[in-house]
């Protein structure tokens, strides 16, 4: 679909462009090390990682998918969206204390490294690594493709011209600030997205003459829309409510930034930050998706030829043209915040995980950071000039990889004394098989389970099985160390997710 170039649009979108581009700037003063790179210091506030972990755990979903989710299956949608009011609470109550701590005290920089040190298993931490590396590149590929949508949108480039020059602009602060850009872009983008999704959902409401005439309108019409289910089966609902309910515990470009919190005494205030800002941000998602719905039935709008154009067509066709301009701003922030995530946890596997799981490390992982980090980039972008379909289909399962490998591994793994590296071995690898064949078996329609249920949700369980299992089978883990000088021994006890420290006294 087609839209008119409007030069007020283009000149919100280039003041945006120039405001990124001035933070990256900044950040990049401030990234003198590895651990500036790829952790911000381990210096960012309360509010900071709030802002930044809803930005990037939101991405162009939130703008571009979500609606057009919620026009194509009605109130089922919601399933998606009521993980959103717990998922904060479990990363900090399950995660982010433990995380903080670990990387603190081990001087860990990624995800994996904590697997690694959980299990001392160079194996465990590579296969972790393998997963996040493999889900990453999908995740990027499809956020550059909706980048090239909503930029061909904006300057009328063609999606094509316009994945390069998202792409550009997103490696061009993520190369030089790292992480550190990363997240106060994602602050600037945060409040931006909370902001516009806000401003849309009350437009929505304008247009649409209020949710009582929406309901009206859309009843009438086609009842099952706005059944308890929507037009999912009950199976499909909940197995999408428990696959983003639970599935959130491992997604690694969120447990990363738990690395880089400052203080985790202020982390009581993280729960009600986080779900207020996800669910105002989300008031988007269910207002365009039916509003569009409604004006449809009413004939005031042609029926999409892709649901993916709902938020496009309602801001180009009824919307404001500022109030256009800034959302579009905000899809792009959307997206890069999370390609910027994305592009951390990537480079780092490469860069750190994958040669530690073979027995060496890089002398200098700055420059190594930015080189993949390049790389990365760049290989993602080239997927997603590839068929849409191909790229959808690496998104799909990359939630699911993340949640089948890392759950297990990491968010029980960290809880439970009785986990052992033979269970998380295990876990890691049925995750990562057991995603990859049923998810390409669905993608050429060989397999599906019945009802609607997800696949990713089955791995999720079946990976979690596997993992309590194979744990019980081996028997208790028996204390966890980690190199540490010679005055000190280490013991990783996982039923606090801390270490406690014993000076051994030396004559």
């Amino acid at each position: 679909m087609s839209f008119e170039v409007d030069p007020l649009i283009v000149g919100i979108a280039i003041l945006y462009f120039i405001g990124v581009g001035l933070i990256g700037v900044w950040a990049a003063r401030r990234t003198r090390t590895a651990t500036d790179f790829f952790l911000a210091g381990r210096g960012i506030g309360l509010w900071a990682l709030a802002l930044s972990t809803m930005a990037a755990t939101l991405s162009g979903f939130i703008f571009i998918g979500g609606p057009g989710l919620f026009y194509s299956v009605g109130l089922g949608a919601l399933y998606i969206m009521l993980p959103a009011s717990l998922t904060g609470a479990m990363g900090a109550w399950i995660l982010a204390r433990k995380m903080r701590v670990l990387g603190e005290r081990y001087a860990l920089i990624t995800v994996p490294d904590a697997i690694g040190v959980r299990y001392e298993s160079r194996a465990a931490q590579g296969l972790a690594a393998i997963a996040i590396l493999i889900a990453t590149t999908g995740y990027m590929a499809t956020n550059f493709l909706a980048l090239g949508i909503v930029i061909d949108t904006i300057f009328g480039t063609g999606i094509g011209v316009g994945i390069w020059i998202g792409m550009g602009v997103t490696l061009a602060y993520s190369i030089t600030g790292g992480i550190l850009a990363g997240i106060y872009t994602d602050i600037f983008q945060g409040t931006l997205m909370a902001t516009a999704a806000i401003l849309v959902f009350l437009t929505t409401m304008k247009v649409g003459g209020g949710l009582t005439e929406i309901s009206t309108t859309i009843l009438a019409a086609d009842p099952e829309y706005l059944a308890p289910w929507g037009k999912l089966t009950p199976i499909a609902a909940l197995s999408i409510f428990y696959l983003f309910g639970v599935g959130s515990l491992g997604q690694p470009h969120v447990i990363h930034k738990y690395y880089m919190l400052r203080d985790t005494r202020r982390l009581r205030w993280f729960p009600i930050l986080m779900t207020l800002s996800i669910l105002l941000t989300m008031l988007l998602l269910f207002g365009v998706g039916v509003v569009v719905k409604a004006l449809v039935v009413r004939n005031e709008l042609e029926p999409l030829a892709s649901p993916d154009d709902a938020t496009l067509v309602f801001l180009t066709g009824f919307a404001p043209r500022v109030l256009a301009g800034i959302v579009l701003a905000g899809v792009v922030a959307a997206i890069m915040s999370t390609v910027n995530s994305f592009i951390s946890v990537g480079a780092a596997a490469l860069t750190h995980d994958l040669p530690t799981s073979l027995g060496y490390e890089p002398r200098d992982l700055l420059i190594y950071g930015r080189a993949y980090t390049l790389l990365i980039s760049v290989a993602a972008a080239i997927l997603a000039h590839l068929s849409d379909t191909l790229v959808a289909f690496l998104g799909i399962f990359g939630f699911g990889l993340f949640a089948s490998t890392l759950v297990p591994a990491l968010a029980i793994g960290l809880n439970w004394r009785g986990a052992t590296r033979a269970g998380a071995i295990a876990s890691l690898l049925v995750g990562i098989i057991t995603t990859l064949v049923l998810e390409s078996l669905a993608y050429f329609h060989l397999f599906t389970f019945p009802q609607g249920a997800t696949i990713s949700g089955a791995a999720l369980v079946l990976s979690t099985l596997t993992f309590i299992l194979v744990s019980w089978l081996t028997g208790p883990s028996r204390p966890q160390r980690a190199p540490q000088p010679s005055s000190r021994s280490v013991t990783f006890t996982p039923s606090t997710g801390i270490t406690e420290t014993e000076r051994t006294l030396t004559n």
